[in-house]
């Protein structure tokens, strides 16, 4: 973004940096993961499901040794009955309490930011002015996309409105997590439905078509084929998500395909995991087929969601 002069700059660094980047997008894989699903590139999606995102990058950097170290200290506490063995559901809870820890930890890391008065509420006034207070007198006319910050605030205030049940202008903590992970509160359903089509929704008709949904998980380099997921997503697309076989995804059909009760993400990758390291497929996992595949783990979410610590008082 180019802008009138170097304090300018200064300052619109200050305002992206206060909002929160990823939570202006809703991810229908329940941040899992920032990847795709996709096992012929590396398996990063299970890296990250089995470590957590933070973790991946840590555990990327350690010798042989310290790999296997740590993957038994993180194998020693999912397998809760103790008995060698890391069953479906075991790994399933660990994948859900990953993620519940992830939500929770980025809330607190948003809290006092925004709580400026420390009052142990946040209003919308209090948000509003920490993220976007620089701008508001001149509304936004020193930044060349001035049209993409409103957009974003009227975002904002339309999701805060609906996370605040009620309706007094300030947000608790349960609030403000439904404000910060909408995909996570039933009361926030319409507002995840809405932001997803408008990010897919390219042409401002309301509803999504074919290239949008595939453009929003993939853009081919010139003369690049489409990998077999893409295929795969093209087919589900017209097969399962377009359900009434109109040619588009309205927002019935939207709901369906992202949201969290619908499909149980945890699960599957719990699933997906096991599948793929289940050496003697017998259902299960012991440390040893882990570590027989730990190129797979080491590229996976169970080794942290947002940052799992195995030593110290990362408590389950």
């Amino acid at each position: 973004m180019l802008l009138g002069s170097l304090a300018s700059l200064c300052a619109l660094a200050a305002v992206a940096f206060a909002v929160p980047a990823q939570e202006k997008r809703i991810h229908h894989h329940a941040d899992l993961s920032d990847h795709a699903h996709d096992d012929t590139h590396g398996f990063q999606y299970d890296h990250e499901a089995f470590l957590g995102k933070e973790e991946a990058k840590t555990f990327d950097q350690l010798t042989p040794d310290e790999s296997k170290e740590k993957l038994a200290k993180i194998v020693d506490r999912i397998d809760t009955d103790k008995d060698g063995f890391v069953s479906h559901s075991e790994l399933h809870y660990w994948i859900k309490h990953r993620q519940r820890r992830y939500i929770e930890e980025n809330v607190n890391k948003h809290w006092n930011e925004y709580d400026m008065n420390q009052d142990g509420k946040i209003s919308w006034e209090e948000y509003k002015n920490t993220t976007y207070g620089y701008y508001l007198g001149e509304e936004f006319d020193d930044i060349e996309d001035k049209a993409t910050y409103k957009s974003m605030l009227m975002r904002d205030e339309r999701r805060f409105k609906m996370a605040d049940r009620d309706r007094d202008g300030i947000a608790t903590r349960e609030e403000f997590t439904a404000f910060l992970h909408p995909e996570e509160f039933d009361y926030m359903r319409d507002v995840v439905v809405q932001e997803t089509v408008e990010d897919i929704d390219k042409n401002g008709d309301g509803k999504i078509n074919i290239n949008e949904y595939i453009g929003d998980m993939f853009s081919p380099e010139s003369g690049e084929p489409e990998p077999e997921w893409v295929q795969t997503e093209r087919k589900q697309f017209s097969e399962i998500r377009d359900a009434n076989k109109d040619g588009y995804l309205d927002a019935n059909e939207v709901a369906h395909w992202i949201l969290p009760g619908e499909v149980d993400h945890a699960d599957n990758e719990a699933k997906h995991l096991i599948h793929a390291t289940d050496t003697d497929k017998d259902g299960r996992l012991t440390l040893s087929e882990l570590l027989h595949h730990l190129d797979f783990i080491r590229i996976s979410t169970i080794t942290d969601y947002g940052g799992m610590r195995v030593e110290g008082h990362d408590e389950l």
